[in-house]
Formats: C-alpha cells, structure tokens, sequence
C-alpha cells in the first residue's frame, strides 16, 4: 500500500494553473485536487504530470537489448529525471535476439519495479525498416510479417511499432496492426510524401523521431517530413537540440497539432563520456552526444527533465512544454488516467523548482526524492 502526500505548489490541473494542494490516496491514485487560479507572485514550487517516454533504448550505462533485468534499470534511471512512465524500446536485430529480449521485457511490463517508472509496453523501432535508412541501427532489417509479429506480441505487450511503408507488403499489415491495438508509427523510410499519406490513411498514427532517418522537404519533392507536417495528428520528435534545430522545432509546433517528445536515450544517458552498447554497435559519447564511429546520431543522452527545459528555453509556455512531455504521450497510447494531474488519475506527479529543477518524483504515489539518489 502506497503512503498518502500532500503536495502544495502552483500545479497544472486540466482546467490550467491552479494555487493549491494536491492529496494522493493509498491506491496511488491522486485522491484529492483543489486550489484558486493563480495570483501575480512567481511560483516557487511548480507541481507537474510524470513524463511519458514513449521511445527509451537505455540508461545508466544499460541497454534494452540485453534483456534481463535491463529493462528495470533503464527505467530506475529515467525515474530519477521525472519520467513515470514509458516504452521499452528495441532496436533492429535478428529475430531470435529480439524474441528474448521481449521475453524478458514481459514481466517487467506487468509489474512495476519499485522506484521505476511504470514499462506501458515495447516500442518495436525495427527490424521491419528501410535498410537504405538505417540511421543508427544496425543492418538486419527484415520485411515485416504479421504473424510473426503477433507471436513477439504474445511475449510482450506491443504498445507502438515502427515500420518504412514503402517495403513491400507493410502498406498492406498497417490496419491488421491497428485494429489490434497496436500503434503505427512511420520511420527509418526513404518513402514519398504519397507513401506517407497512403499509409495513414491504412491506419498508421504517427512518425519515429521526425525528421531523423526520413526523406526531407523539398517544395517540388515533400517526401515524408512534407507528409507529417500537412497530415499528421501526432508525431514523436527528440528534443536535444542535436538532433533537430530549434527552427525546425518550431515548424513542427506550428503544423502538427499533438506533436510530442522523446528522448531516444541509449545507455550513456545519465553517464560520464565513454564507449557504450546501443543493440549490437559501440556508441561513444561525447560533448552532449552520442555517435557512431562514423560520427552518425546514435540516439541520445537525453533525459525528460532536460527536454522540459529545452522546450522552454525555445520559446514554449510551461505548460504547453508539460503538454508535449505528459498529456500528449498519455492521450496517444490511450492512457485517459496518465500524463494528467486530475482526481482518480495515477499519481505521477512531479516537484520542480523555480528554475525547473526536479525536487520530488511521485511514481504510482510512491516517493522519490531525487536529492537522494
């Protein structure tokens, strides 16, 4: 049973800014919400939704394809920066390697570590993408199945799965995935603006790390960036300042209404720099970054709290930044009791200072006081 809190602060309800209280219940679950709106003085102490990482590789020098009991500690690490919940995400590799891994990561998804962030299920980022664009993923790209994929779904809950529409026969699975609840998410492609339209118009929702390992925008050529931007609802972006300018942050905002954020991290988030696992590659970290040998993006050192920072650095209002890490993550996978601060939601909640500093951690109610880890 989970100890009751009584929080205090300026905290992001659903109806906007409130000076006020928030109470959790031994459930987990926030059991009481009041306060007036907001006065003129600063706030001190800002009270937000848990993060929602739906795109996680590692941490704490751990990677998710080493199966195990990996998972659990990527997700120890992420906790210590805000995230409350999150997707295991897999990288490309051979079937029989990814088989185990979702083996392992099964339990893991059932039962929530204590002080982890809650695993909502696996992000399934290859192998079935374009192996003339790879970006950092190793090259066992493979031509999806669908009855393979619903035996890695018996492993483990498959909550997103990434996929290049323009290999033969994946147009053709997009709505067999979605109508089993699986999200499709467009990535790792070399396929045109018209492959991106076709195939949400099959069902697929939503795009992997947009503008990374995608055809760019050209006037005459919108390749699939062209397509997220005039169609898409909801598409994942990484916040790092890397891997996408500010500028093209900002178009993105402009154009895709639920656009929102992820951090990719690989094992060297959290990490001095140095030489670490993402699947079957060495990945070296350095100034801020991680890279192939070849000096490729290989994912991020990224945490959630950072992107909350980031996001406002550029310009973002708190909330709407809140918004792109919490709200918008939730509502995508269809999770109507996470990513917002509500009576009866999951008590994922978070303690920020002025500065937006992350103080205290709330995970299913359980307590984390970042200072003391």
């Amino acid at each position: 049973m989970t100890t009751r809190h009584v929080l205090q602060g300026r905290i992001l309800t659903a109806d906007g800014w409130r000076d006020g209280r928030l109470e959790t219940g031994p459930d987990g679950r926030i059991a009481a919400l009041d306060g007036k709106l907001p006065g003129s003085a600063t706030a001190t102490r800002y009270i937000l939704p848990g993060f929602i990482d739906l795109h996680v590789h590692g941490g704490g020098g751990v990677d998710i394809m080493e199966g195990g009991q990996a998972a659990e500690s990527v997700a120890r690490l992420h906790a210590r920066h805000g995230t409350t919940a999150m997707l295991a995400t897999t990288m490309t590799a051979p079937m029989d390697e990814i088989e185990n891994v979702l083996a392992a990561l099964g339990p893991s998804c059932r039962q929530r570590a204590s002080g982890s962030a809650r695993l909502l299920g696996v992000h399934l980022e290859g192998p079935y993408i374009n192996p003339g664009k790879l970006g950092a993923q190793p090259d066992d790209a493979c031509q999806a199945v669908l009855s393979q994929i619903e035996k890695l779904a018996q492993l483990a809950p498959i909550a997103l799965l990434t996929l290049a529409p323009e290999i033969p026969g994946h147009m053709d699975i997009i709505r067999a995935l979605s109508d089993a609840g699986i999200r499709v998410q467009i990535g790792h492609t070399l396929g045109s603006y018209e492959d991106g339209v076709q195939a949400l118009q099959q069902g697929a929702t939503g795009f992997t790390h947009l503008f990374n390992a995608m055809t760019g925008l050209h006037h005459r050529e919108p390749g699939m960036v062209g397509a997220a931007l005039a169609h898409a609802e909801y598409a994942e972006l990484i916040p790092d300042l890397l891997h996408v300018h500010p500028g093209a942050i900002r178009t993105a905002l402009r154009a895709i209404p639920r656009l929102y954020c992820v951090t990719d991290s690989t094992a060297a988030a959290g990490m001095p720099d140095g030489e670490y696992k993402l699947g079957s590659h060495t990945v070296h970290k350095c100034l801020g970054g991680v890279r192939l040998a070849d000096g490729t993006l290989a994912g991020s050192t990224l945490t959630m709290d950072q992107a909350l920072r980031n996001l406002v650095s550029i310009g973002l209002p708190l909330a709407e930044a809140s918004h792109r890490l919490s709200l918008y993550p939730a509502d995508y996978l269809g999770h109507a009791d996470r990513g917002r601060l509500q009576t009866g939601a999951w008590a994922d909640v978070l303690v920020l200072d002025a500065e937006l500093n992350l103080l205290d951690v709330y995970l299913e109610g359980e307590h984390l006081v970042v200072s003391d880890v």
